[in-house]
């Protein structure tokens, strides 16, 4: 089964030690705003569109980075160099250190909320200058960003926040083994192998010919253990088909690979390495 190419990705859901630290965080340093706040939970976003849901447990552990599966980063993806040059922009203004990779598809920065959620910000070059190898593999690096230059875009214009244009673009994992990542996110779900890294430990893959939507990696080492229910980190993520038609096929693939999809606001199945997904649609 192959998934379909108009697949995008909604927000992610997470688990916080303290929720007006997070919100003043994504909020000042990120540029999202408040949509809905209620019973300990808060959604974020950008001018209305969904990108991160935070629910408090205040006495949740925060684990070591690297220690187990689940979240590596969330990426929300803004439409142009002049917008990501305004985060930047706000986030040096801030003193908050950023990694930062130029990937040849995409130039993105990379930091982590109050809270160890790992986070990037990024932009994607053109589709028609992205380049492939000979095995097809969509080609990516990390190099320097020309950061100057973009933060020169931004000039000195007031920035009103991450626009309603910006969405989650991709998500990364830290998974037990890459052959049960390959099981459930291209067997099961159907998305397509576009950089097979894994002598790198890692592997990317998408649908519509995307550089990726979902990564993972064996960095926290090979069957790391699933992040407890009683740590901060990632409670769920979320996929968003075009149509009922689409979703319910979307299901019934997964229950026949034999996964357990449990319905409730939307549906929901979760990977062998524990990390859970919501399935819905855009309507």
């Amino acid at each position: 089964m192959s998934i379909h190419p108009h697949i995008t990705l909604g927000p992610v859901k997470l688990r916080v030690q303290n929720l007006a630290r997070a919100k003043d965080f994504y909020v000042k340093a990120l540029g999202l705003s408040e949509i809905k706040q209620e019973d300990g939970t808060l959604l974020l976003g950008a001018s209305g569109t969904p990108l991160v849901w935070l629910e408090e447990h205040a006495d949740a552990r925060q684990l070591p980075p690297n220690s187990a599966t689940g979240l590596y980063h969330f990426a929300i993806l803004l439409p142009s160099r002049k917008e990501l040059g305004f985060v930047l922009r706000n986030l040096i203004a801030l003193g908050i250190d950023v990694g930062q990779g130029d990937h040849l598809v995409s130039e993105a920065f990379y930091l982590s909320d109050p809270d160890g959620n790992g986070i990037e910000i990024y932009v994607d070059r053109p589709r028609e200058d992205w380049t492939y190898d000979a095995a097809g593999n969509v080609n990516m690096a990390t190099n320097a960003v020309d950061w100057q230059s973009m933060v020169a875009e931004a000039g000195e214009d007031v920035w009103h926040g991450m626009p309603a244009s910006t969405v989650m673009g991709h998500v990364h994992f830290h998974v037990k083994t890459l052959e049960d990542g390959k099981r459930f996110y291209q067997e099961a779900l159907g998305f397509d192998v576009m950089a097979d890294w894994s002598r790198m430990k890692a592997m990317f893959l998408a649908a519509g010919g995307y550089h990726h939507h979902v990564g993972m990696n064996l960095w926290a080492g090979e069957g790391a253990q699933a992040v407890p229910d009683d740590a901060v980190g990632l409670d769920w993520w979320t996929l968003v088909y075009p149509d009922a038609a689409e979703l319910t096929k979307a299901v019934e693939g997964l229950q026949a690979k034999g996964y357990d999809v449990k319905e409730g606001d939307a549906y929901y199945v979760t990977d062998e390495s524990g990390i859970t997904v919501r399935l819905t649609t855009k309507e």
